[in-house]
Protein backbone atom coordinates (compact mmCIF):
# COMPACT_ATOMS: atom_id res chain seq x y z
CA UNK A 1 0.00 0.00 0.00
CA UNK A 2 1.01 3.63 -0.86
CA UNK A 3 0.29 6.66 0.37
CA UNK A 4 1.48 9.68 -1.26
CA UNK A 5 1.04 13.54 -0.37
CA UNK A 6 1.19 16.51 -2.24
CA UNK A 7 0.43 20.28 -2.51
CA UNK A 8 2.76 21.53 -0.16
CA UNK A 9 4.98 24.96 0.01
CA UNK A 10 5.26 28.22 0.80
CA UNK A 11 2.57 30.29 1.67
CA UNK A 12 2.07 33.47 2.88
CA UNK A 13 0.17 34.17 6.54
CA UNK A 14 -3.88 34.34 5.59
CA UNK A 15 -2.75 32.42 2.35
CA UNK A 16 -4.56 29.25 1.29
CA UNK A 17 -3.11 26.12 0.25
CA UNK A 18 -4.54 22.82 -0.67
CA UNK A 19 -2.79 19.45 0.20
CA UNK A 20 -3.55 15.83 -1.79
CA UNK A 21 -3.23 12.27 -0.90
CA UNK A 22 -3.81 9.53 -3.22
CA UNK A 23 -3.88 5.87 -1.99
CA UNK A 24 -2.98 2.84 -4.25
CA UNK A 25 -2.50 -0.44 -3.08
CA UNK A 26 -5.55 -1.22 -1.29
CA UNK A 27 -9.05 -0.04 -1.52
CA UNK A 28 -9.50 3.22 -0.59
CA UNK A 29 -13.09 3.26 0.93
CA UNK A 30 -11.94 0.31 3.42
CA UNK A 31 -10.53 3.45 5.85
CA UNK A 32 -11.33 6.29 7.10
CA UNK A 33 -8.68 9.04 6.02
CA UNK A 34 -6.82 11.11 8.69
CA UNK A 35 -4.48 14.13 8.07
CA UNK A 36 -1.13 14.79 11.32
CA UNK A 37 1.06 17.52 11.24
CA UNK A 38 4.36 18.10 13.18
CA UNK A 39 6.58 20.63 13.58
CA UNK A 40 10.68 20.36 14.55
CA UNK A 41 11.07 19.36 18.23
CA UNK A 42 7.11 18.87 18.58
CA UNK A 43 5.04 16.13 19.03
CA UNK A 44 2.68 15.20 15.85
CA UNK A 45 -0.59 16.38 16.45
CA UNK A 46 -3.72 15.38 14.85
CA UNK A 47 -5.76 18.08 12.22
CA UNK A 48 -8.60 16.08 10.80
CA UNK A 49 -10.26 12.70 10.04
CA UNK A 50 -12.92 11.63 7.69
CA UNK A 51 -14.91 8.61 7.87
CA UNK A 52 -14.82 6.32 4.43
CA UNK A 53 -18.13 7.99 3.35
CA UNK A 54 -17.41 11.16 4.03
CA UNK A 55 -20.64 11.34 6.57
CA UNK A 56 -18.57 12.43 9.59
CA UNK A 57 -15.28 14.67 9.81
CA UNK A 58 -13.54 15.82 13.08
CA UNK A 59 -11.31 18.60 13.27
CA UNK A 60 -8.79 19.63 15.57
CA UNK A 61 -9.74 22.51 17.60
CA UNK A 62 -6.74 24.27 16.44
CA UNK A 63 -7.39 24.20 12.74
CA UNK A 64 -11.53 24.16 13.22
CA UNK A 65 -13.25 26.76 10.93
CA UNK A 66 -9.82 27.14 9.01
CA UNK A 67 -9.03 23.95 7.56
CA UNK A 68 -11.34 21.35 5.29
CA UNK A 69 -10.68 17.67 4.50
CA UNK A 70 -12.93 16.05 2.15
CA UNK A 71 -12.53 12.77 -0.61
CA UNK A 72 -13.60 11.33 -3.63
CA UNK A 73 -13.81 7.81 -3.69
CA UNK A 74 -13.69 7.51 -7.17
CA UNK A 75 -10.72 9.01 -7.55
CA UNK A 76 -8.70 7.14 -4.26
CA UNK A 77 -8.23 11.12 -2.91
CA UNK A 78 -8.60 13.16 -0.01
CA UNK A 79 -7.85 16.90 0.42
CA UNK A 80 -6.75 18.79 2.84
CA UNK A 81 -7.64 22.68 2.59
CA UNK A 82 -5.66 25.21 4.84
CA UNK A 83 -6.93 28.38 5.33
CA UNK A 84 -6.06 31.29 6.55
CA UNK A 85 -3.27 30.02 7.72
CA UNK A 86 -0.83 31.33 10.29
CA UNK A 87 2.89 32.05 10.45
CA UNK A 88 4.33 29.18 12.52
CA UNK A 89 7.30 26.78 12.27
CA UNK A 90 7.19 24.45 9.47
CA UNK A 91 5.40 21.65 9.43
CA UNK A 92 4.98 18.64 7.95
CA UNK A 93 1.41 17.58 6.69
CA UNK A 94 0.60 13.51 6.53
CA UNK A 95 -1.90 11.74 5.36
CA UNK A 96 -2.87 8.47 7.03
CA UNK A 97 -5.40 5.32 6.41
CA UNK A 98 -6.94 4.54 9.27
CA UNK A 99 -9.22 1.61 10.26
CA UNK A 100 -11.63 4.02 12.20
CA UNK A 101 -11.96 7.82 12.28
CA UNK A 102 -12.84 9.26 15.96
CA UNK A 103 -12.19 11.82 18.18
CA UNK A 104 -9.68 10.34 19.67
CA UNK A 105 -8.04 10.68 16.30
CA UNK A 106 -7.93 14.63 16.04
CA UNK A 107 -6.12 14.26 19.73
CA UNK A 108 -3.57 12.86 18.33
CA UNK A 109 -3.68 9.55 18.77
CA UNK A 110 -3.00 7.38 15.99
CA UNK A 111 -3.14 3.91 17.15
CA UNK A 112 -5.89 3.27 14.00
CA UNK A 113 -3.36 4.47 11.13
CA UNK A 114 -2.31 1.70 9.29
CA UNK A 115 -0.41 3.21 6.20
CA UNK A 116 1.44 6.22 6.30
CA UNK A 117 2.50 8.75 3.75
CA UNK A 118 6.20 10.57 4.03
CA UNK A 119 4.63 13.85 4.04
CA UNK A 120 4.76 17.00 2.33
CA UNK A 121 5.96 20.44 4.07
CA UNK A 122 3.62 23.64 4.84
CA UNK A 123 6.11 26.84 5.76
CA UNK A 124 4.21 30.02 6.34
CA UNK A 125 6.53 32.26 7.44
CA UNK A 126 6.46 35.23 9.76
Amino acid sequence: VQVMESGGGLVQAGGSLRLSCTVSGATFDDYGMAWFRQAPEKEREGVSCITWNGAEIQYAESVQGRFSTFRDNSKNMVYLQLKNLKPEAPATYSCGAAQTCNADTVQGIDVWVVHWGQGTQVIVPS
